[in-house]
């Protein structure tokens, strides 16, 4: 089984690629780490209390008020878990470059990321036995949490213009002012750094996705990607002989983990030398 590593900036359409590859012709299993992240902070939940314990004392408006009427209040209301997040609170809290913002950040990064890496490796091993020839991690912060590793191919949804971002951003969000916009887009590795990973894992390993222009060219862009990994990724055969081998698909495992670190190094390296030339 492939592991696709989806992931992009702020957006630049990386939902909507989600969305196309879920869907015939692909029926591709999607494990959206945004859906995860958003589950396991869920009201009484482990990571609900942590975050509540470092972050309510000094973020007033840290939950949802009591007589607040959005969907998710009404789903939690009267359960006894206590009140929904703020989600719009919290990310005030954490976006933006002050030193304090991306201190609190790691903070919270800290808490969420190990219980969405947990709830990822039972989802992958739930599909890996349903005969799946390949798996979909939609995952933003894909080369920011180090995951990029574990993946065999990384699919990066990119555009060329950051005013084209900015503006499907605030389309998108419209309570965001310009300001809010640009903090949220520079807290995450920016797209060119990110597309620049992506080719450095090689034309095999690293697909790049433009979204420039409408959804007809989109749709295109997919559809060529999809067949070039799938072309590129082996037969059916090898699928079916791995699913039946554990300790197969667990040295190709190992073997595909050890050549994403090889890049991710090389692509290091080269920075560091980069920068030594200027």
């Amino acid at each position: 089984m492939i592991l696709i590593g989806l992931t992009g900036s702020l957006a630049t359409g990386k939902s909507t690629v989600s969305r196309l590859l879920s869907f015939p012709p692909y029926s591709l299993p999607i494990i959206d780490a945004d859906v995860l992240a958003r589950q396991v902070v869920e009201p009484g939940t482990y990571g609900y209390r942590q975050i509540l314990s470092h972050f309510l004392p000094t973020t007033p408006d840290l939950l949802l008020p009591h007589d607040d009427d959005s969907e998710i209040s009404r789903q939690w209301r009267g359960k006894g878990k206590g009140r929904p997040i703020n989600r719009a609170a919290l990310g005030r809290r954490v976006f933006g470059n002050e030193p304090e913002k991306k201190r609190d950040r790691g903070v919270l990064n800290g808490i969420i990321h190990p219980l969405v890496r947990l709830a990822m490796a039972k989802a992958i091993i739930y599909y890996h036995f349903l005969g799946y020839w390949a798996v979909v991690l939609d995952i933003p912060l894909l080369y920011e949490s180090g995951l990029d590793i574990f993946c065999g191919v990384v699919v990066m949804v990119a555009v060329s213009d950051p005013d084209i971002q900015m503006k499907r951003l605030r389309e998108r969000d419209k309570g965001l002012s310009e300001q809010e916009a640009r903090d949220r887009v520079g807290s995450q590795m920016g797209v060119e750094e990110k597309v620049e990973r992506t080719e450095a894992r090689g034309p095999l390993r690293g697909k790049v996705v433009e979204n420039d222009a409408g959804m007809d060219d989109l749709r295109v862009e997919v559809d060529r990607v999809l067949k070039e990994i799938r072309n590129e990724g082996g037969g059916k055969l090898w699928g079916w002989w791995l699913w039946g081998s554990p300790v197969g698909a667990a040295g190709v495992g190992a073997w595909e983990v050890y050549r994403s670190w090889k890049a991710r190094r090389r692509w290091v390296e080269e920075r560091v030398r980069e920068r030594a030339r200027l």
